[in-house]
């Protein structure tokens, strides 16, 4: 009773508490930021780098980093969107060392066809008969957006940030949000929705036994900068 009672006040602390209490001293409580946004910062850096393995490595390195420079944290913006833009910072970094998707970017510019952008053989919305098939055919297609596009959605449509928020994390014009917005919209296909029932929250989850791991290393890794 008395772990519950402490899981639900720590549940009751805004980041900004977690984060002063964390500066004081109680570093344990850096475990409630990563629980807490886990699932987040793991969708936007997969939707940069499209691989599991390395988002969680940026995870951790967004973690220790924002760990390190907690005290700089200046509170103009939202701690999450401040915690976000350092994963964003770290994945597009690994994104354009690697050049995975430059390939993507000319056809998704000057082609009139953007369609062509999604693989013909992706499976038929008709023949996905379960929640975790229309689960993967979401992924499927959303993978297959140029990784601009894919960003904004994931923020705006999946984690369901404003455009504000997206525009913070992305540091782009709140502009440059919707028109990005809109492009990725058209580019999935209208029928996935309309046939599948498809809802974005099922797509990319983060699940306990990551979360787990993450939390872990993160913690090993803020033990040896002590």
């Amino acid at each position: 009773m008395a772990a519950t009672a402490l899981e639900q006040a720590r549940a009751n602390l805004s980041d900004e508490q977690v984060i002063q209490r964390v500066l004081e001293g109680e570093t344990a409580l850096f475990e409630v930021i990563m629980r807490r946004h886990n699932q987040r910062l793991y969708r936007v850096a997969r939707a940069i780098v499209r691989d599991d393995g390395e988002a969680e490595d940026i995870m951790q390195e967004a973690y220790v980093r924002a760990y390190q420079h907690l005290d700089q944290f200046a509170g103009r913006a939202k701690f999450s969107t401040w915690l976000t833009r350092i994963a964003v910072h770290e994945a597009l970094a690994r994104a354009h060392r690697r050049r995975r998707f430059q390939e993507l970017e000319p056809h998704a510019e000057s082609k009139g066809d953007a369609m062509n952008l999604i693989p013909a053989n992706a499976p038929d919305p008709e023949h996905c008969c379960s929640a975790s098939e229309v689960g993967r055919l979401l992924e499927q297609v959303v993978e297959s957006l140029p990784e601009k596009y894919r960003t904004v959605f994931v923020l705006r449509d999946v984690e369901e940030l404003s455009t504000e928020e997206a525009a913070q994390c992305l540091e782009i014009t709140e502009e440059n949000v919707k028109t990005r917005l809109h492009r990725a919209r058209a580019l999935l296909r209208r029928q996935l929705y309309a046939r599948a029932g498809a809802t974005t929250s099922a797509a990319f989850q983060f699940h306990a036994v990551r979360c787990d791991r993450v939390v872990k290393q993160v913690f090993e890794r803020i033990a040896q900068l002590q």
